[in-house]
């Protein structure tokens, strides 16, 4: 099949093409924008296939997603264009709206254009899948619940927001228009090639600087972790094997409080990089706690018992393995994360389709 990536070179695009080159016959069309979260050099191991091709645009620019899909002709969009740092989204929302609600919606429309010009046969086959997070269903209250495919939409930061809306744009081009659709909403991924900014590698490479681990309030609010590759596997089996208009929870049954997460990746530090930042007697002498963010959700926990029963996916990576493989590999892999701290990864860039 032939699949259309948008956001291929952000965090979990990256690791769903390096899957889908990697493991089955798929091509791929990697379509990103490259902001600051795009990262060429994560994908730098399948470039050379005759499978991937790569077009730098912007998922809010009609004319360019047009000539994308008249050029490669996909039989599947996988949606993963989008800002997503809750952070940012405080900090300037204007971004956020623009990209993910916005973009989305100009997607869509060239999606159902194109879907509308496909012989018959094709556009029983054509998949337009809307990968989203588990923020839009906003705080759990008790200990023991969980987030299903039915729990009720309740944003509160403007990054969730904004995905909230995307979600039912996409929802409404399937019932108004008839656009095959299907949608998943992952919890937290962590994993090689994170973006620093994110909680798990801005830990590590915190305290390999040497530099204070900071920790919102007091680090008890509650994520279920989900490592990156266990995702890119689901994303890909919903997107060749979902039935239309059927939505996924995508999770890691991982849940660890904030606090418990940083501690583990200082024990792990101590373990695999005893040599210590000159000062630095313990890593968890770094752990400093700050200001809470507002509209901090206390808990998020994903139920995936649907993906497991219809399509048989399950996780393989336990939250200790796969930690441990993600520290390990930024020990291994300083070179790609440098580029990323002192800005060079930034000056590739690419206008052509290439391959």
């Amino acid at each position: 099949m032939k699949i259309l990536v948008t956001g291929g070179a952000g965090f979990i695009g990256s690791a769903v093409i390096r899957y889908i080159i990697q493991e089955t016959p798929h091509k791929v069309l990697n379509f990103d924008k490259l902001t600051y979260a795009g990262n060429l050099d994560s994908l730098a191991c399948v470039t050379g296939s005759p499978r991937y091709r790569f077009v730098q645009g912007d998922i809010c620019d009609r004319g360019a997603v047009d000539d994308a899909l008249e050029l490669f002709q996909p039989d599947i969009i996988m949606h993963l264009a989008a800002e997503s740092h809750v952070d940012r989204s405080i900090e300037g929302p204007a971004e956020f709206i623009q990209t993910n609600i916005l973009g989305t919606y100009q997607l869509l429309e060239s999606a159902r254009a194109y879907w509308s010009g496909l012989p018959v046969d094709k556009q029983a086959v054509f998949r337009f899948h809307h990968i989203s997070t588990d923020e839009v269903y906003g705080d759990l209250e008790g200990p023991d619940s969980l987030f299903t495919e039915t729990t009720a939409y309740a944003p509160s930061s403007p990054y969730s927001a904004s995905k909230a809306s995307s979600d039912h744009l996409v929802r409404a081009w399937h019932r108004t228009f008839g656009l095959p659709v299907v949608i998943t909403n992952c919890s937290n991924n962590y994993g090689p090639f994170h973006f620093p900014e994110k909680l798990i590698p801005h830990m590590i490479l915190n305290a390999l600087a040497g530099k204070p681990l900071p920790v919102y309030g007091d680090g008890a609010q509650v994520r279920d972790w989900l490592y990156v590759e266990d995702h890119a596997r689901a994303l890909v089996l919903v997107a060749t094997k979902a039935s239309v208009g059927q939505t996924y929870n995508i999770g890691g049954h991982n849940e660890k409080r904030n606090l418990e997460v940083v501690e583990a990746l200082c024990d792990l530090l101590e373990e695999l990089q005893p040599d210590k930042p000159a000062g630095v007697k313990k890593y968890r002498d770094l752990i400093t706690f700050v200001s809470d963010r507002p509209g901090h959700d206390l808990r998020y926990a994903i139920d995936a018992q649907k993906i497991s029963a219809d399509l048989g996916w399950v996780p393989q990576e336990t939250f200790t393995s796969g930690l441990r493989k993600t520290v390990q590999w930024y020990l291994n892999n300083p070179e790609w994360w440098q580029r990323v701290l002192n800005g060079s990864y930034r000056l590739v860039r690419c206008g052509k389709i290439e391959g």
